[in-house]
């Protein structure tokens, strides 16, 4: 079923994104206010997965971390990333959009529960 879903944002995701987010009334956990600076990755996962909030994240080790656990068949609710490159051709505006995307797709995280943000030009 389409809608939106409860988010969790690695801390190296960049405070205009989540100030964005946050704009446009997503439920946003940070790990920032979940844990002290330089909590381990797969801490901030589990997290986000026991508290079935989709991690949002541009680490390159957070996805594989949710790599790991697909292909261990542990469940998560689904990880949206992409890279930190992206910062410099997506707007703030620009990544509110791909989250209103995805939240219009029924079950955007069922068939792989990872989601590639991309830019939209």
């Amino acid at each position: 079923m389409a809608g939106r879903f409860r988010l969790y944002t690695d801390t190296d995701v960049n405070g205009p994104v989540v100030k964005a987010l946050r704009a446009a009334e997503w439920d946003i956990l940070r790990g920032i206010d979940a844990y002290p600076e330089r909590t381990r990755d797969h801490i901030h996962f589990a997290r986000a997965a026991q508290e079935e909030r989709v991690l949002v994240s541009n680490d390159i080790d957070m996805k594989a971390i949710a790599e790991a656990w697909f292909l261990d068949g542990r469940s998560f609710p689904g990880l949206a990333w992409w890279p930190r490159s992206h910062y410099a051709v997506m707007s703030p505006g620009d990544f509110v959009t791909a989250f209103e995307e995805l939240a219009r797709r029924d079950d955007p995280f069922a068939a792989y529960p990872i989601a590639h943000i991309k830019p939209l030009r």
